[in-house]
């Protein structure tokens, strides 16, 4: 969100502005961003753009010549294991920033205005899951379709206290929930205008104590499989998978710095969707 072209401007001009509570960017902070540009071009075949010193180096990654990401360096102080960051749409980030701490959420990062393109704040919502929110100005987010290899694709927070997520994302943002029903996994989806935009996973005893909440990002692949053997050769540690669903053949993956994503090939899907009840 630190740094944007004039040729992203422009194409912004002309992308219509996504719902409120709507996933629209995501980006990393990385402690080698070098390493981080190399592994996802690897992996998943981006391209990147110049840093801009101006906003602290954030380096935006293209699949196809169009934007979905970014990786930028930590700012001092802030030095620690990579994680992506979802973020969310806002049509006022104040008033979002307001609703997040009127409903057990924290306000980590003030909202605050990035020139032109925007503005920016982040959030932790009660479960202990980082996100992010973004009043669009010039910038409006992904350029590419969700369905694009190298474009995101979904997200999901895995927390350990889904009561409380459950409680505090439709209050914050105008969800309505449906609730999957599968007595082996707790999943909850969210909907804007019928719309379903993000995923709410229970983390099991399967996750070590140590691992935190967080906000799982998928990025869509033509080959899951292969994906993933690019991810291995170049560092990566397969989580899960690569498993067939309804939605797609997808695997977890955490990349050389340790930040956690999934692959997902949507054009090769097995089973029945499941049933989900309104909740």
């Amino acid at each position: 969100m630190r740094n944007r072209t004039i040729h992203l401007i422009e194409r912004a001009a002309v992308m219509a502005v996504r719902p409120e509570g709507t996933p629209c960017w995501a980006d990393a902070m990385f402690s080698d961003v070098e390493a981080a540009k190399h592994f996802y071009g690897e992996v998943l075949g981006w391209t990147f753009g110049d840093a801009s010193s101006e906003y602290g180096n954030y380096t935006q990654a293209y699949a196809d010549g169009k934007a979905v990401a970014a990786v930028v360096p930590p700012m001092p102080g802030q030095e620690g294991q990579s994680q992506w960051c979802l973020y969310l749409a806002s049509e006022d980030a104040a008033a979002t920033a307001a609703r997040i701490r009127e409903n057990g959420g924290e306000v980590l990062m003030e909202p605050m205005q990035v020139g032109d393109f925007g503005t920016m704040c982040l959030g932790r919502e009660p479960g202990g899951a980082v996100f992010g929110v973004w009043q669009a100005g010039a910038h409006e987010g992904f350029e590419a379709a969700p369905e694009q290899p190298g474009a995101y694709c979904w997200a999901e927070v895995f927390t350990r206290e889904p009561e409380r997520t459950d409680a505090f994302l439709p209050a914050v943002f105008p969800y309505t929930a449906k609730q999957m029903q599968d007595d082996a996994v707790d999943f909850r989806m969210f909907e804007i205008g019928g719309d379903t935009v993000l995923g709410r996973m229970r983390m099991t005893e399967e996750f070590p104590p140590e691992v935190p909440s967080y906000v799982n990002v998928y990025f869509t692949v033509d080959d899951c499989d292969g994906a993933v053997a690019r991810a291995t050769k170049n560092g990566g540690t397969l989580r899960f998978g690569p498993m067939d669903t309804p939605f797609g053949r997808f695997a977890a993956i955490s990349d050389p710095q340790g930040a956690n994503f999934s692959v997902i090939d949507v054009t090769t899907t097995a089973g029945e969707m499941p049933q989900t009840t309104d909740v």
